[in-house]
């Protein structure tokens, strides 16, 4: 092979390979943010915290992740994308072997913060490396193999979570991550090889980073923080929206002038990126709010233990992990999505609405089957919303337009796990004190100050009140998320079907000057 027809492509056994340190790296990120909702309870019992230092655990690393995810997607379109996947998980690791030692929940916070800046990097840089390796009509089958990887981690980390707790003690639901963190840095370190990229003067948008970090934050504490710590309607809110808006506007404005900008603005307006954008948001508030509310529902109107809860959402493990991989497959193979991307849409429309019929009645096998469903529709959307992104915009950008897809993915999970909790604790509050109120009990008898009632300590006949009105509060919160299962299918509806491309971004950056061509390039051709 002459030099000029460059490097041969790889094999799918050299794609895995590559690809088995990056999969490794966004296992360990995913479940750093689910492991602990199932055994929360118990650490924050153990370490003398109250209700706000429960919600800080939580908001702490998906700020962190949410905040930073276009900032690495910066950083990866200047910087060798090796390196910045190795950093990323150096930040985690050792995030997570701080948080497993800590004494207090000041300590746990500050740790979580780690390792959702960790967890930030690996969410926007494993999709950006793939897409260096493989062209997009290829890249659906691989990107299967990451949703799945994301569906294990997303819904199987309350299970790992609990099954810890229960065995050897919560501080392992952070230790467990750290050998597979190292593991990954090894694998990545003699798989993964990238050519290096062209040395250019380099400008770091720094107050667009800050602006644009501030902005998020303020919002994401704010929506995390209203109807726990202060009323929706208050004078918090009239200060941070407010503050929040000027930020992002400030944000916005200093990006339309940055030589470098964080977020390049011209991505707003090409239409399948903002359709994409827009789809995201309904895939993050369907990941992430049925991770939080099903472990709920499942403990307090099931009256089942953190493993056994963990096992019963099995079924929308399979659906996403099943429906990803197959959709990929054939993606890979016709060259289409967007009939996938329809199907999936519907599909998760459809779990959303079936979830909203349930109650704490309901058969353990008609609850498998909407989980099932849900999955499946999650499973065909989430990684070709990234494929139809990457497929659509030049090879400069492609760091900084796969993160954002996965920042208002993540985003809009935060967002809608603080709002549709907010109509949970209204929702459950009035169920309880009619119920009880029915029963001839004084609803002030059980106040749990804000806390999540213990079942297993109730007399038998405020189990039963307690246990519907979970019940049904949590089947309402689907079917007010129902909604955005119909804004997919708009947006997507909208969506306009370009042909797959058939080089890989190693390929498509060595034309535009963007890395120095592999030294296999010059190789004679192999046998």
């Amino acid at each position: 092979m002459s030099a000029h027809e460059g490097p041969a492509p790889m094999t799918h056994r050299e794609v895995l390979e590559a690809l088995s340190g990056l999969m490794l790296g966004m296992l360990v990120a995913i479940l750093s943010s689910t492991v602990v909702s199932t055994s929360l309870p118990r650490i924050i019992s153990d370490l003398g915290g109250g209700q706000s230092s429960f919600t800080w655990v939580v908001t702490a690393t998906l700020l962190a992740m949410t905040v930073t995810t276009p900032i690495w997607g910066k950083l990866a379109d200047l910087f060798d994308r090796k390196l910045l996947v190795q950093t990323s998980l150096a930040i985690f690791t050792i995030g997570s072997m701080l948080a497993g030692l800590s004494q207090s929940t000041g300590w746990l916070i500050g740790c979580r913060v780690l390792q959702g800046i960790g967890a930030g990097g690996l969410t926007a840089l494993v999709q950006v490396v793939l897409s260096d390796l493989i062209s997009p009509r290829e890249r659906g089958r691989y990107m299967g193999y990451l949703g799945a990887v994301m569906a294990v981690g997303t819904v199987g980390g309350p299970l790992v979570g609990g099954l810890l707790t229960d065995s050897v003690g919560w501080r392992w639901n952070f230790f467990v991550g750290v050998p597979v963190a190292l593991a990954a840095l090894v694998v990545l370190q003699r798989t993964l090889h990238l050519p290096a990229r062209s040395k250019r003067k380099v400008h770091i948008d720094v107050p667009g980073a800050v602006l644009l970090s501030a902005g998020v934050s303020l919002l994401l504490i704010w929506v995390s923080l209203a109807g726990q710590q202060y009323d929706w309607l208050s004078t918090q809110t009239a200060l941070m929206v407010p503050g929040a808006l000027i930020l992002v506007a400030l944000a916005i404005w200093v990006e339309s002038r940055a030589p470098e900008p964080l977020v390049p603005l011209s991505l707003f307006r090409d239409r399948t990126v903002v359709l994409a954008v827009l789809g995201s948001v309904a895939v993050g508030v369907a990941m992430f709010g049925t991770s939080v509310f099903l472990s709920q529902y499942l403990q307090i109107a099931r009256g089942e233990s953190p493993t056994a809860s963990g096992l019963l959402t099995l079924p929308m493990v399979l659906g996403v992990m099943i429906s990803s991989t197959l959709i990929g497959q054939l993606v890979a193979k016709t060259g289409r999505y967007k009939k996938w991307m329809l199907t999936g849409s519907v599909l998760l429309t459809a779990g959303m609405a079936l979830m909203g019929t349930i109650d704490e009645k309901t058969s353990f096998v008609e609850l498998g089957a909407f989980m099932a469903v849900l999955g499946a529709g999650v499973g065909m959307m989430m990684q070709n919303l990234v494929l139809v992104v990457q497929n659509s915009v030049a090879v400069t950008v492609t760091g900084a337009a796969t993160a954002l897809v996965a920042f208002f993915r993540s985003l809009a999970g935060a967002t809608g796990v603080a709002a549709l909790g907010a109509v949970l604790a209204s929702r459950t509050s009035s169920e309880i004190a009619s119920g009880l109120s029915a029963a001839g009990v004084d609803p002030s008898a059980i106040d749990s100050g804000g806390a999540l009632p213990r079942i297993s300590e109730l007399p038998p006949p405020i189990q039963g009140i307690v246990e519907h009105a979970y019940g049904v509060g949590v089947a309402e919160i689907f079917l007010v998320a129902a909604p955005f299962g119909l804004l997919a299918l708009l947006v997507i509806a909208l969506m306009r079907e370009r042909p797959l491309g058939e080089r890989s971004g190693i390929e498509l950056a060595e034309e535009a000057g963007e890395v120095a061509p592999p030294a296999r390039a010059a190789e004679p051709a192999r046998a």
